[in-house]
């Protein structure tokens, strides 16, 4: 496994620990892989553009506004030709600036353009690094989508011992081999999921219904984060005043029966999400006109089951996807109960997350979840927002269907 035939810009920044850029640099041009290069005006107090260019073959790019290639907006096309951005090292003031959107040179400005991901080096003094800025800053850079690697703990160049130091070349170099890895093995295999999200309704009459609080957000981010790893995903989602994206597959449904058609058409499929909040139960009956207050059928509705879709899947031979995640939302006994459901329906990972509390799970943008699977392995993932969880559930699902996938083969 390496990295090979890759177009990597690398953006040089300001610190001591800008001359390993150079190494790596070296390493990845060993495999056919196209290096080019922004050198910020503080990197360039630590090295020359003519040792980057002349291990690059190619120009060294400095200025924002540059005559000598007027031709060509460079912000825009170097953001466009890359395959992955790296920046190294990444100071705090240099994370300052992302986490505020500042666009003042080349670098900011190809960055802010750019629609593929970046992945951030940090080097700093280790009380910079533990620094509450410095800490809010990498917080909201992670929620924007942003990849980290390190820092390590070790000497710095200031003497001092601590968490700060600049990951190895070799580091990032395999930090690097393992995300092209993972990109190509999923663009090669074709892989697909299915998300459930969001509420279903059972009506009563035309008017009432019974239903719950979820807004299908959570369901809605790990069907974005799943497409972004390259898997083609269809989403089927209850009533939510989500905007359905383009390059996902969106079916928009009401009751529990619309969303277990929808999903039963969507098979086969590599991972199925059931993050839906589906009604357990629905009246026997729905009458054809509002009822009213007086009439006693309202304080006697008869109800019935739903069809699990959850144990649908887990447990259909023919067509059980490789990865069933599920969702436990509880309000007491949490990891009790949520290894009881992830048994019980026969899911290889269970979502638990607590919606007792105010602040996160319905009707927030925010979250607190436990993933864990059937191994009973737990990974806590602490409040954040739902953007950053799906990410992280994601990459769970992720490994664990590539693990799967080389014990299948």
């Amino acid at each position: 496994m390496s990295v090979k035939n890759k177009r990597i810009l690398i953006i040089i920044g300001g610190g001591i620990a800008a001359y390993k850029s150079l190494d790596l640099i070296r390493l990845l041009k060993k495999n056919n892989n196209e290096i080019k290069t922004i050198l910020t005006k503080s990197g360039k107090e630590f090295v020359t553009p003519l040792s980057i260019t002349t291990l690059t073959k190619n120009k060294t790019f400095e200025d924002i506004f540059d005559k000598k290639s007027e031709a060509e907006i460079d912000h825009i096309s170097l953001s466009r030709w890359a395959d992955l951005i790296v920046v190294l090292p990444t100071t705090a003031n240099f994370m300052t600036k992302l986490s505020l959107g500042k666009a003042e040179d080349l670098a900011t400005t190809v960055i802010l353009a750019s629609n593929k991901e970046i992945l951030l080096v940090p080097a700093m003094n280790v009380r910079m690094w533990i620094h509450k800025a410095t800490q809010k800053n990498v917080k909201i850079l992670k929620d924007y989508g942003y990849l980290f690697i390190g820092p390590e703990k070790g000497e710095m160049a200031c003497g001092e011992y601590g968490e700060g130091k600049m990951s190895s070349p070799r580091q990032i170099y395999s930090y690097i081999e393992n995300y092209f890895y993972k990109k190509d093995l999923v663009k090669n295999k074709n892989f697909k999921a299915l998300v459930t999200a969001g509420p279903t309704r059972e009506y009563i009459d035309p008017v009432r219904y019974i239903s719950n609080e979820s807004s299908g957000k959570q369901g809605y981010e790990i069907a974005l984060a799943l497409n972004k790893l390259g898997i083609e995903t269809t989403l089927i989602i209850g009533p939510s005043s989500l905007i359905s994206q383009k390059s996902i597959k969106t079916k928009k449904i009401v009751t529990a029966d619309e969303m277990f058609t929808e999903v039963r058409k969507s098979l086969p499929v590599d991972i199925a999400v059931c993050s839906a909040a589906v009604s357990d139960f629905k009246p026997i009956k729905k009458n054809k006109n509002k009822f009213k207050k007086d009439q006693s059928y309202l304080t006697s509705i008869q109800f019935k089951k739903n069809k699990d879709i959850l144990e649908f899947l887990s447990k259909n031979n023919r067509h059980r996807p490789r990865i069933v995640v599920g969702f436990s939302a509880e309000t007491e006994n949490l990891n009790k109960n949520s290894i009881l459901k992830m048994r019980k329906k026969n899911c290889d990972l269970i979502i638990a997350n607590d919606v007792s509390k105010k602040g996160k799970g319905f009707n927030s943008d925010y979250n607190e979840v436990s993933i864990i699977d059937s191994d009973g392995n737990t990974k806590i993932i602490k409040k954040n927002k739902k953007s950053f969880i799906a990410n992280k559930i994601a990459e769970v699902i992720m490994d664990k269907l590539l693990i799967d996938d080389r014990n299948f083969n």
